[in-house]
């Protein structure tokens, strides 16, 4: 069974967001796998690690620098990766065609990734590429097996867990809970140098949306505190409830 995980580059979670002439400045930020795609590396690292995978490669769209994601993942234990070469400014759209292309060529039977990228949280490649490819799809899963051409997974629900049984090829994305991801060990760093990453070039797709501005949220206000006996307080946060924050009455 071949096995590729779609990974993002995205921003360090930790990393403090500046703008800059209306865009997002990126000089200083440290960037990592979209932690959400690491946890669906890590997933496949264990299908081979298993022996139900026999091949493990990882995929990413975006520039030059994209490709320092991919040797993480090998790093980990993927066997190849793949850089798609594609502008930063493409959309989902835009990105799960691009996928779609290289992963049609590879033609696997299981593709992997993380539900939602942790910088733009529109939760639509994975989703996207089924449909592209007219794969089925399981979202936000828990566990996974695979037996007999076919995966079930539990995935999260509203109050509760659903098991949903798919046969393969099949589109996979999963929640952080899935597992911990590994460090990269040294040994796997330098083995991770010496694997192959081939590099092609975006299949062309139009971006289907337009990014017209991006803005900070507003900085927190000072909360207020109100400290007297109960009866003057409770009229004091009721005068402040109706005059100074103006909440409407039900």
């Amino acid at each position: 069974m071949k096995v590729i995980v779609c990974v993002k580059q995205t921003f360090d979670t930790e990393a403090k967001i500046e703008l800059k002439d209306g865009k997002i400045a990126d000089a200083g930020i440290n960037l990592i796998i979209n932690p959400y795609d690491e946890v669906a590396v890590e997933g496949a690292i264990q299908l081979k690690e298993k022996g139900v995978a026999k091949e493990v490669v990882v995929v990413a769209a975006g520039p030059d620098k994209a490709m320092d994601a991919i040797r993480t993942a090998l790093a980990m234990g993927a066997d190849r990766g793949i850089l798609v070469q594609q502008d930063v400014a493409a959309d989902e759209y835009a990105r799960a065609v691009a996928l779609s292309e290289a992963i049609k060529a590879e033609g696997p039977d299981l593709i992997l990734a993380g539900h939602v990228a942790a910088d733009d949280g529109s939760s639509q490649v994975p989703t996207r590429i089924a449909e592209i490819l007219g794969y089925p799809h399981i979202n936000v899963i828990t566990s996974l097996d695979i037996a007999d051409g076919k995966v079930t997974a539990s995935s999260e629900a509203d109050g509760g867990t659903q098991v949903t049984e798919v046969a393969i090829p099949a589109v996979i994305s999963s929640q952080v809970s899935w597992n911990e991801p590994r460090y990269p060990s040294m040994k796997g760093i330098m083995q991770a140098k010496k694997k192959p990453v081939a590099t092609v070039a975006a299949a062309a797709a139009e971006n289907k949306t337009k990014i017209l501005e991006f803005s900070l949220p507003p900085s927190k206000q000072a909360g207020i505190k109100i400290e007297e006996e109960p009866d003057v307080a409770a009229a004091q946060l009721a005068d402040w409830i109706k005059n100074t924050a103006k909440v409407e009455p039900k």
